[in-house]
């Protein structure tokens, strides 16, 4: 959880951790019998939450001040729960934290385990957006991150001010499961991956040029006259492949593999900005290009073959329980 808001998940148990973990301050707030059966079944939940923050941190430093204790008596939380466990939870270095396999199942477990306690709080608070509180980790491409996202969550966390978000703005498909992702946006038709998916947007692609590429090459009239025009295509990470062009002539689907003297990897606004300074023509979303060419910087081409579009779906994994807040966002997303 980032420092940013630790919030109420943290507030209410901020003294139970330094209590559990050997924090004295914390330990003096303790105000339940030290000998009840509660506290010898659940003695070590102190250390769990301690590792769960560390782990989302990946830092004992950043972690220690999240929980205002100190990195050492954190390390040695995390070193009884792996010799109550009998099991390594993670790899320390003097400048990283790595999860070890078991690290990873166990934190995923933990963190559901800790949402059914802020969801049965939430039960009982009542779920209103001031009450509302959890931690969703989501990873977004960079086109949906920088241009479409941020409008949102912008109305989201106005609606749900003690909900935590970590955005991982990234091309790379992340391992939800793996990796501790609670959601993910991603982009085109889904592999049957057994993921859920939930359709965000189906979002129009306009080619563009800059105004001054059009003066020196000329405006093309129809598909064909791209392959005679510096095109500027896009390498989709996961084939390796030039991502076609898809286009709309004569009532039928087009797809066109663009040849380029620059082709663009792993971030496709890399294409728009080559456009932008003259260097040729690029497919893209329409979300992504409309002020630009509103102000003029952009000059769309071949209007009438235009109209196709790609999809951007949310994803989550079907077994993973959904914290409340993760559901909340999921349903925002979907009906903005």
């Amino acid at each position: 959880m980032r420092l940013r808001g630790i919030h109420l998940f943290l507030r209410r148990r901020n003294n139970f951790i330094g209590a559990m973990i050997g924090d004295k301050a914390g330990r003096r707030q303790l105000t339940y019998s030290q000998g009840a059966k509660m506290g010898r079944r659940f003695d070590h939940l102190g250390d769990v939450e301690a590792f769960i923050i560390v782990a989302e941190k990946g830092s004992m430093t950043e972690a220690a001040v999240a929980l205002a204790t100190t990195a050492s008596v954190l390390s040695r939380a995390i070193t009884r729960l792996e010799t109550r466990l009998g099991a390594q939870l993670m790899r320390r270095t003097t400048r990283r934290l790595n999860l070890t396999d078991e690290g990873r199942a166990y934190l995923e477990q933990a963190r559901a385990a800790f949402s059914m306690i802020d969801d049965a709080e939430r039960a009982i608070q009542g779920p209103t957006g001031a009450s509302l509180t959890g931690h969703v980790r989501i990873s977004v491409p960079t086109t949906y991150g920088h241009h479409r996202l941020p409008a949102m969550l912008e109305r989201f966390m106005q609606a749900y001010p003690e909900v935590q978000i970590e955005l991982s703005i990234t091309n790379r498909n992340v391992d939800l499961v793996a990796e501790g992702y609670d959601l993910a946006i991603r982009l085109g038709p889904l592999p049957d991956s057994g993921l859920v998916a939930r359709k965000l947007e189906d979002a129009s692609l306009r080619l563009v040029a800059a105004p001054h590429y059009l003066e020196r090459a000329g405006m093309p009239q129809d598909v064909e006259d791209l392959a005679e025009h510096q095109c500027l295509p896009f390498v989709m990470p996961s084939t390796g492949r030039c991502a076609p062009w898809l286009f709309h002539v004569d009532g039928r689907d087009l797809d066109w593999t663009p040849p380029g003297r620059i082709q663009v990897f792993d971030d496709v606004l890399g294409v728009v900005s080559l456009a932008e300074s003259g260097l040729g023509i690029c497919q893209i979303y329409d979300f992504i290009i409309r002020d630009r060419v509103k102000e003029g910087r952009l000059v769309e081409v071949l209007d009438h073959a235009q109209g196709r579009f790609r999809p951007f779906s949310l994803i989550f994994a079907p077994h993973r329980r959904l914290s409340a807040a993760t559901r909340t966002l999921i349903d925002f997303l979907v009906e903005k």
